[in-house]
């Protein structure tokens, strides 16, 4: 069928089990052809095919709520709910989010980047249906990745205590990005081999049944006999006993399964959770055979190949640099641990993990543990690198600082992805980590300007030994400038001058350090001298050349990737009123007060006015002569 013709998913309600096959393959390879030009979660995807059909063909969405975690498995939703024809702008700019987003389509009611949000947001609404007095199925689908989130559990917790109505499916394909770990892996594990529990469950009643009554010790017994039976079935016990009705495993890429225990679960009143076995990357042989995270989500490639299609590459990637330094580092000093809350391949740590396993510490889903595993690490003498994206690490504020910070611990925290990201939007922009770091005691944050200072900082991180520091990196490759063979300190909170100036001064950091000289050259053809400061160390900041600075009286022009409330800018303007430079002209850029959305980073800056061109005008308005009201002269 022509998939862009669907509007809704009420044409499934009619079709039999052929037809839903049919239409799965359709699905996987429009999908398949699809992403192979605009990249994006394409493992995720082709694993829950028959399950996002069962689902919209046993429940009425948007009536029924169906939660996605994560959201990176909520194409084939997309598609079902009439966005089929919008798949070309998917994750581009101004197009298809690639989570689910409110604005697009009224099926999508609930949005989420990040993990294990499912169940308390299910629980939420729940309770809404409940208190309203509404008739509706609330049903979460969460992975078995998410389900290792501290959150998760929490929610599991209250569902199954309050007994609330609710279907939960649990999507299990072994994976999250990376393989899983952990004991609640395990644990699933054991159910996948296990036979169908809730069938066996029904014989065993039965034949208990059969059993006659005769006084209460024989029935006594009969139901100890039932429940020492039930364990020894293993399958389900872990959530039967959180206050969940247990189904499964079963088949997630069979119809008739899937169908009817989904109807069975329908029926059933409290908490129930259904265990679907899916296969990631299913029906894409290369996202099949993809044993660690490669294909969960990617740029554009060959259908034909499955090769990827990659840009050229002056430098390193940034998480590669960043982790093969910390691995050259450890190779002298042994407390050097690396932890990582699932992402060891994102992060570029295979190698290190090759190198010294029991140095390294995959968490799974669970970055608050992360953060104080590394906080418990530390406090005994170890020297933890914490490898977390920013948008990630926002999960952990309380544990960075109540537990890191607050006992001013050795912790090295490596914030990968620094700054915008692109397409996957709003809820992975790595923008907020500058400013809900800079207000904690004890911590330090530096930026580096290029791959080789980059590595120097790493040195300088492990070699810290006052309390805790972060590394901020971008996202993407380095710009391809030599690597110094030796690793040396650079002294905390300080700064360098890169160009000398009269005029007016940048201060920044970072990738935006290129966009300063872009201006400064066409400035300086224009007359105006720019000085560029490398303001390396965004806390502290060096307050040396601050004076040095403010004393000259010259327009400052701060620049950074990064929200501007509470950012950079901010501490330079808490500078300037501490030490009273009243007449300081301090003009910022960066990151207005909004959630960016997806698209390619140059399209987002564009967007917000971030640009060379935007700041060769700001330069030029600030050191124009002003009257008292602050009008130019002319």
């Amino acid at each position: 069928m022509d998939l862009t013709s669907i509007k809704n998913p009420s044409f499934l309600k009619s079709m039999n089990h052929e037809q839903l096959g049919e239409l799965s393959q359709e699905i996987r390879s429009f999908l398949i052809e699809k992403l192979s030009v605009t990249g994006g979660h394409i493992g995720p995807n082709l694993g829950v095919v028959e399950l996002t059909i069962a689902l919209h063909k046993i429940f009425d969405s948007p009536k029924d709520k169906i939660i996605w975690d994560v959201g990176h498995q909520a194409y084939v939703h997309k598609i079902l709910t009439g966005r089929a024809d919008q798949f070309d702008t998917l994750r581009q700019f101004k197009g298809l989010c690639g989570f689910p987003k409110r604005i697009e389509s009224e099926h999508d009611v609930w949005e989420t980047g990040h993990s294990s949000t499912s169940l308390s947001a299910a629980m939420g609404m729940a309770a809404a249906r409940d208190i309203k007095k509404e008739k509706n199925h609330v049903i979460p689908v969460i992975g078995d990745g998410a389900l290792t989130g501290g959150m998760a559990l929490e929610a599991l917790n209250h569902i199954g205590d309050a007994n609330t109505d609710m279907i939960v499916i649990l999507n299990d394909n072994e994976m999250s990005i990376a393989p899983n770990v952990g004991a609640i892996h395990s644990v699933l594990g054991r159910m996948r081999t296990a036979n169908k529990y809730n069938k066996a469950k029904e014989e065993l009643e039965y034949l208990l049944k059969k059993i006659p009554a005769v006084g209460g010790k024989l029935a006594s017994t009969a139901e100890r006999v039932k429940d020492s039976l039930k364990y020894l079935l293993v399958s389900g016990v872990f959530f039967e006993e959180l206050g969940f009705t247990y189904l499964g495993p079963i088949d997630g890429h069979d119809f008739e399964d899937l169908e009817q225990n989904l109807q069975y679960a329908k029926k059933m009143k409290g908490p129930v959770l259904v265990h679907v076995i899916t296969k990631k990357g299913k029906g894409f042989k290369p996202a099949e055979e993809d044993k660690i995270g490669t294909w969960h989500g990617t740029g554009p490639y060959k259908m034909e190949t499955g090769d990827f299609v990659k840009a050229s590459a002056k430098g390193p990637s940034w998480s590669g640099l960043i982790a093969e330094t910390v691995r050259k580092v450890a190779r002298r000093d042994d407390r050097v641990v690396a932890i990582t809350p699932a992402m060891p391949v994102g992060s570029k740590l295979e190698g290190f993990a090759s190198e010294f396993p029991e140095r390294m510490f995959d968490v799974g889903i669970a970055e608050q543990h992360a953060a104080t595993m590394a906080a418990g690490m530390a406090a005994d003498g170890m020297k933890p690198f914490l490898a977390i994206y920013s948008t990630f690490l926002q999960r952990a504020y309380d544990q960075v600082l109540h537990d890191i910070a607050r006992q001013n611990l050795n912790v090295f925290i490596g914030i990968d992805r620094s700054g915008l990201v692109g397409a996957d939007g709003e809820t992975h922009q790595g923008v907020f980590d500058i400013a809900f770091l800079r207000h904690m005691p004890n911590m330090v944050i530096m930026m580096p300007k290029d791959e080789n200072e980059g590595q120097h900082m790493v040195h300088t991180a492990i070699s810290y030994d006052d309390g805790p520091i972060a590394l901020r990196y971008p996202r993407g490759n380095g710009i391809g400038v030599p690597l110094d063979k030796e690793l040396h300190h650079i002294p905390i909170g300080s700064w360098e001058v890169l160009r000398e100036g009269k005029d007016a001064v940048i201060l920044t950091f970072g990738t935006t350090i290129q966009m300063a000289f872009e201006a400064a050259e066409v400035l300086s053809m224009r007359g105006i001298e720019v000085e560029i400061v490398n303001a390396r160390f965004i806390k502290p900041l060096d307050e040396e050349m601050m004076h040095s600075i403010m004393k000259r009286n010259v327009p400052i022009i701060t620049i950074e990737e990064a929200v501007l409330a509470g950012g950079f800018g901010s501490a330079v303007l808490e500078f300037a009123n501490d030490h009273s430079y009243q007449n300081a002209v301090i003009d910022r850029m960066g990151i207005p007060d909004q959630f960016i959305e997806h698209g390619s980073v140059d399209q987002l800056l564009e967007e917000i006015g971030f640009t060379t061109t935007s700041l060769i005008e700001r330069v030029e308005e600030n050191i124009r002569p002003k009257q008292p009201d602050g009008s130019p002269v002319l």
